[in-house]
This record gives C-alpha cells, sequence and structure tokens, in this order.
C-alpha cells in the first residue's frame, strides 16, 4: 500500500451552504444573521442551515426555531429554495473546474481534487486562486473552507479544522504535509473523525480510547475489530497517511422524504404528500435503469416513529409502486388513527438492473407490467418534453412550500427533473 510523501488532496467545503447562497442572491440578506427553514409560517420546525452571523450568536444547525430565536432574537428565517442551491453548486464546480479538475464530488457543498506536481509546490498559491476566482465570477458572499494532505481522508479533516479559526468562521484553509503529521490530528477531537458517530465514540471512551492520540495507538486489527468490519481498518490506514480508498458503495434504494406542513399532519393529508413523493422516487428509479421489488414507508409520531416494507413484484411503474403503498397506509390508518404525522419517507428498496430483468413466475402479472410501463414512458416523454409534471397518475398538488421530491439532502444533490 502506498505511502505519499507530500500533499497529494484537496478537499473543499463550502461554509454555510444554503445561507450563503441565500445572502449572495438576496443583498438585503448580507451580514444579517439567517436561518433557512423547510417552509415559512411556522415556529414548529427546525433551522436547516444558519449564516455565520447566526452560527456567531449561538445558532447551530437543526435547531429548533424556537430555541434558536430565543439564543438570537434578530434571527432572520427564510424558507428553502432548493432549485436555487442546485444551481449554484453546478455554477460553482464550473468555476472549480476552470482551476483544476474535481475528482468527486462528496455532497452539495463538498469535493475533493487530486493534486498535480505543479499544483502540490504552492499549495497557498493554488487555495488562493480558487477563492479568488470565486469570488471574482461568483460573488464573495460564498466561501469555501480548504484542506489539503496526503490523502482525502485527512484533507477532509484539515479542511474542518481550517474552518474554525480562533473566534472567526469559515473561508479557512490547512495543509497538512506528511512531514508535520500527525501533529496536527493530535489536536482534533475524537468525535470530529468522520467515521466516528455517536454511539462509536461512546464504545471508544467504554474501552479506553479517549482521544485522537489512543486512536493512532490502535492497530489495524484492532480497529476493523471494533468497527465490526473492514471501514475501521481502512480509517486506521487513512489516518497514518496511507492513499486507500473504500470502494465505490452499490445503489441500494430510491427514496425521498417530506417534513409536513402543520396543515397536512393528519393521515388522510399525509398521503396525499407521501403518494406524489412516491411517483417522485419511481421517476428517478426509471430514469437510473432499476426495478425494484420492495416499498418502505416510514412515519414519525409523536411518539416516536412508524414503518413497514412490502415486498412487490420486480416492477418501476407508478401504478404498482402506488398499489404497495396503498397496502401500507392502510396498516398505517389501523395502528395509528388519528396520529399526529410530522413527517414522512418512502423508499423503493430490493433493486436490480433493468438489464437484469427477472419475471416472477409465480406472478402472472407480465402482460399489466408492460401496460403500466408503456403508459409511464408515455408519461416521462410528455415532462421531459415540457420540463413539468404535465401528466401523472392521479392528482398532482404540491403541498405548502412545494419541494416535492426536489429538497436537497447533503448527500444527493437532485437534478433538474426532480424538481418538475
Amino acid at each position: 500500500m502506498r505511502k505519499p510523501e507530500t500533499i497529494e488532496r484537496l478537499y473543499l467545503d463550502f461554509d454555510g451552504f444554503f445561507a450563503s447562497v441565500e445572502q449572495q442572491a438576496d443583498p438585503s440578506l448580507r451580514g444579517r444573521p439567517i436561518g433557512v427553514v423547510p417552509f415559512a409560517g411556522t415556529d414548529r420546525t427546525a433551522v436547516i442551515a444558519c449564516s455565520r452571523e447566526a452560527k456567531a450568536m449561538g445558532v447551530k444547525n437543526v435547531m429548533g426555531i424556537r430555541e434558536a430565536r430565543a439564543v438570537c432574537p434578530d434571527l432572520i428565517l427564510v424558507p428553502q429554495k432548493p432549485d436555487l442551491y442546485r444551481r449554484a453548486h453546478n455554477t460553482l464546480l464550473a468555476e472549480i473546474e476552470a482551476v483544476l479538475p474535481i475528482d468527486a464530488v462528496k455532497s452539495i457543498d463538498e469535493l475533493t481534487c487530486r493534486l498535480d506536481e505543479g499544483q502540490r509546490r504552492d499549495p497557498q498559491v493554488l487555495a488562493a486562486r480558487l477563492k479568488e476566482r470565486l469570488a471574482r465570477t461568483i460573488g464573495p458572499f460564498i466561501t469555501a473552507s480548504i484542506g489539503m494532505a496526503a490523502n482525502r481522508q485527512l484533507a477532509k479533516i484539515a479542511c474542518k479544522a481550517g474552518k474554525k479559526q480562533g473566534t472567526t468562521y469559515g473561508n479557512g484553509l490547512a495543509i497538512w504535509p506528511p512531514e508535520i503529521m500527525p501533529g496536527p490530528l493530535l489536536e482534533i477531537k475524537l468525535d470530529d473523525i468522520p467515521g466516528v458517530g455517536r454511539n462509536l465514540y461512546h464504545h471508544l471512551m467504554k474501552i479506553g480510547v479517549y482521544d485522537t492520540r489512543d486512536l493512532l495507538a490502535l492497530q489495524p486489527k484492532q480497529m476493523r475489530k471494533i468497527w465490526g468490519n473492514v471501514t475501521g481498518e481502512r480509517l486506521w490506514y487513512a489516518l497514518h497517511g496511507y492513499d486507500i480508498q473504500a470502494p465505490e458503495a452499490e445503489r441500494g434504494a430510491f427514496g425521498h422524504g417530506r417534513v409536513l406542513p402543520p396543515e397536512s399532519r393528519s393521515l388522510p393529508k399525509a398521503y396525499e404528500i407521501a403518494r406524489l413523493l412516491m411517483i417522485k422516487a419511481a421517476r428517478r428509479l426509471r430514469r437510473a435503469g432499476y426495478y425494484c421489488s420492495g416499498v418502505c414507508l416510514w412515519l414519525s409520531i409523536r411518539e416516536g416513529s412508524w414503518s413497514r416494507k412490502l415486498s412487490l413484484p420486480v416492477v418501476h411503474d407508478d401504478a404498482a409502486v402506488l398499489a404497495g403503498l396503498a397496502t401500507l397506509w392502510a396498516e398505517a390508518e389501523r395502528d395509528l388513527g388519528a396520529e399526529t404525522v410530522f413527517r414522512v419517507g418512502v423508499t423503493l428498496v430490493d433493486l436490480s438492473y433493468a438489464s437484469q430483468r427477472q419475471l416472477d413466475m409465480l406472478v402472472d402479472d407480465d402482460h399489466t407490467r408492460r401496460k403500466w410501463e408503456q403508459a409511464n414512458a408515455a408519461i416521462d416523454t410528455l415532462n421531459a418534453r415540457y420540463s413539468r409534471t404535465t401528466v401523472s397518475l392521479g392528482p398532482w398538488s404540491p403541498p405548502a412550500g412545494g419541494h416535492v421530491g426536489g429538497k436537497i439532502s447533503y448527500t444527493r444533490i437532485p437534478s433538474a427533473e426532480d424538481f418538475w
């Protein structure tokens, strides 16, 4: 396994991405504490992103609105604009690619690049070029922090460390060449290392691993045993400066979730939103060339959550997945009655490639499936022609706040079709 002798990776993380995009797009928000929220008109939800001004006042991501306003009375709430963030993301990537090639887009606000020999020679100059170009071509309110190190994992940790510089936040730079390691890493909190989640952190505490120095003192096989799989061993090699990359993950599911507006928190109202989310998930399934043979439903309720899974034949048409949703929803109504629903999630699982589809010999539905697939092909073609939902199976009435299936998570960048 190769151990680089110099920096080879750059990791870039946009600072407070959703909030900074809002400030760049709307001059009235600049320099003011803002919190991006799922939709307007209610305090019964959470801040999903906040500006550096809000962070300085103590506001955090995923903080309840009432709590956020308690620590920052001047907080301005801005309803999310997912398509704006998608377009900003694509524009920023194009500008970065004008300076150096992007190796991998890790999320809506994070990416990594491999550095060639010339770029490694003067990393400060490279970072300054990137930041100057973004400020000049996009605007000064969308800033980015940059980390450089021997591998992607160390560059990511360096980036996060550089984002917090004294009392300031964002627009940071941290360069960790191999000759100074592991010094900077020893200053990182154990639970700030990617791959050390809450449960694993507490487990490490129980077995006497209290800080990063203790973690680095472990052996690869010990890390594998603690993590319960090869991920722990890979992390050991990454933290010790080796060039190691995890294999590409297999696609496991297509799904969508939605925080419900107050007027849609009954089971009948929530069903209408779940139905639209299911259609959006099926559209993505078809565009990616997959079939599914299972559907899952998850509901957040007052006393926790409710979830069920249903097996299906190998399908990808709207009629089949909606029938599965209806079956699961009937179970939810029997179990929950008049329960208040705060969030709904639908997922298509047990995937197979369209080219590998095998019919179920015990379910004689090939004629029906072909009929519905032809109907869906016609619907998808019409919607693509007009770049919107012109035709749908059943009514198409998005709820307050819109964003049915088009919201942006930090791990998936939607396509333009997700907003139809």
